[in-house]
C-alpha cells in the first residue's frame, strides 16, 4: 500500500450506545431526574459498544474509481466520514495523499448566510485552492450547476436540488486529488445524476482523480465502477471486481419468503414520531407471478398521526418496475398512538414477472416527508405461474396502481 493515494489499514469506529431506563410514571421519572441531579447525567441507564466499523484494511491508487456498497448499517457513510477527516478512527491509521473533497449530505460545507456565489470561493479556500484558480472555474462550475440565475441568493432558500447541484459541481471542478460521493445523488433528479455520473468518468479517465462512490443504485456502480468494496456490518466483507460484489451483495441479501425481516434504524429521520420495526413478505408462502401476495409492516407511533407508506420493487440493476404506496388515493392513514402496531398491504395477484428483486419498504408523513426509510431491506425471487401473461410488469417504468393498506389492530397504548 506504500503507493497508495489513499492507504487504510486496521479500522476500527466505535460508539457508546446509551439506554436509557423507563419510567412509566410521574414518581418514578421525578426519582431518577433526582438521581441523576446527586450522581452525574449518566445514573439510571446502560451502555454499550457499537462497532461502526472494525478491522477494514484497503489500498487506493491514484485514478481509481471506487464503489462502496452495502446494507444499510454495513459502515458506508462511517468510512466515507473517516476519510473526510469529519470523524475519528478508534483504531487504525488511514493515509491521505493530496487534497480530499467530500459530497456526503445535502450542504456539506455550505454556509446558510452565503450566497451561492460566496460559497464557491469558500469551498474553494477549504480545499486550498488560491482565488485565481477558483475564478478560473468559477464559470464552468455556474454551468454545470444551472443556478445562475440564483447566484447572489444565500443558499439557505435553495431547494435540496440546487443544493446537490452546486456543490456537486463545486466539488467536481476545483480539482481535487480524491473525491469522495455519498448518496446525495440521489436527491437531484435524473437527468442531473446522468450529468454527475458523466461527469466523474470524465474526471477519472481525464483528469486522473480518484474517486469514491457510495451508491444503492446498483446500475450507476456497475456502469461507473471496476472495482469495489462490499461491508457488511462494519467489516470488509470483500474487495474486487465489481461484477463478483455485486453478485456476492444479491445472493447474500437473499430472503426466504415469510422471513421476519427487521429493519435497520439508521433510515430513521431524526425526530420522527414513527418507527418500522419489522417487515413480513407474504406470510411465508412463495411469491408467485399472478398470486396473492401479502406484506406486513410492524411499526410505533409516539403520537396520534396522519402516515402513509410504501414498498418498492426494483430489478437487481436498481431501477424501480413497481411502487404501491398507501396515499394513492391522495389520502393518509389516520395512525394512533401506540407500540406494536401493524399494517397489512394486500395484493389480488403479484404482477410481477419471474426473477430476483429488491425491495425498499418506507413510511411518510404530510407532503411525503419521510418517517424512515430502507431501501433495499430485502431481496425476494418471483416464482413462474401457472400461466405468465406477457402484459406483467417487470421489465420497464415505475408503475403505480392502487394497493389495499389496511391497520391490523389496536396498538398497546403508550404512556
Amino acid at each position: 500500500m506504500g503507493s497508495a493515494i489513499i492507504s487504510v489499514t486496521g479500522l476500527g469506529k466505535c460508539y457508546e450506545l446509551r439506554h436509557e431506563s423507563r419510567h412509566d410514571t410521574l414518581r418514578d421519572t421525578l426519582a431518577a431526574a433526582a438521581r441523576r441531579l446527586l450522581s452525574g447525567p449518566r445514573a439510571g441507564g446502560t451502555t454499550e459498544e457499537f462497532w461502526a466499523l472494525r478491522d477494514v484494511s484497503f489500498g487506493i491508487g491514484q485514478g481509481e474509481v471506487v464503489g462502496i456498497i452495502g446494507r444499510n448499517g454495513a459502515g458506508k457513510s462511517t468510512l466515507l466520514k473517516i476519510l473526510s477527516r469529519i470523524v475519528e478512527p478508534a483504531a487504525g491509521t488511514i493515509r491521505l495523499r493530496g487534497r480530499v473533497a467530500s459530497l456526503l449530505e445535502v450542504g456539506t460545507g455550505f454556509h446558510p448566510e452565503l450566497s451561492g456565489r460566496e460559497n464557491i470561493y469558500l469551498n474553494g479556500a477549504i480545499l486550498g485552492m488560491s482565488r485565481g484558480e477558483i475564478r478560473r472555474k468559477f464559470d464552468e462550475i455556474v454551468a454545470f450547476a444551472e443556478v445562475d440565475r440564483f447566484l447572489d441568493t444565500p443558499v439557505k432558500h435553495y431547494s435540496s436540488g440546487m443544493y446537490v447541484r452546486l456543490a456537486f459541481a463545486v466539488a467536481a471542478h476545483l480539482e481535487p486529488d480524491i473525491l469522495i460521493i455519498d448518496e446525495v445523488l440521489a436527491v437531484g433528479d435524473v437527468q442531473f445524476q446522468q450529468k454527475c455520473l458523466g461527469k466523474m468518468e470524465s474526471v477519472a479517465r481525464d483528469e486522473g482523480r480518484t474517486i469514491l462512490f457510495v451508491s444503492h443504485n446498483i446500475s450507476a456502480v456497475a456502469r461507473f465502477c471496476p472495482r469495489v468494496l462490499l461491508l457488511d456490518h462494519g467489516r470488509l466483507l470483500l474487495d474486487g471486481p465489481t461484477a463478483a460484489a455485486i453478485n456476492h451483495y444479491v445472493s447474500a441479501g437473499h430472503e426466504s419468503p415469510g422471513t421476519s425481516l427487521n429493519l435497520a434504524p439508521d433510515g430513521l429521520t431524526p425526530g420522527a414520531p414513527l418507527r418500522l420495526h419489522t417487515l413480513t413478505l407474504n406470510a411465508g408462502q412463495p411469491m408467485v407471478n399472478r398470486q396473492p401476495f401479502t406484506a406486513t409492516l410492524q411499526f410505533t407511533a409516539d403520537r396520534p398521526l396522519p402516515a402513509g407508506f410504501g414498498l418498492g420493487f426494483s430489478n437487481i440493476d436498481g431501477r424501480r418496475i413497481l411502487t404501491l404506496e398507501s396515499d394513492y388515493d391522495g389520502r393518509l392513514q389516520a395512525i394512533p398512538a401506540g407500540a406494536q402496531q401493524s399494517i397489512t398491504l394486500r395484493l389480488p395477484v403479484l404482477d410481477l414477472i419471474p426473477g430476483r428483486y429488491r425491495v425498499d419498504v418506507g413510511a411518510f408523513g404530510e407532503q411525503h416527508h419521510g418517517y424512515h426509510y430502507c431501501p433495499d431491506c430485502a431481496i425476494i425471487d418471483v416464482q413462474p405461474g401457472a400461466t405468465t401473461p406477457p402484459h406483467v410488469h417487470g421489465v420497464y417504468g415505475d408503475w403505480r396502481p392502487p394497493s389495499d393498506w389496511r391497520l391490523d389492530s389496536t396498538p398497546a397504548t403508550t404512556r
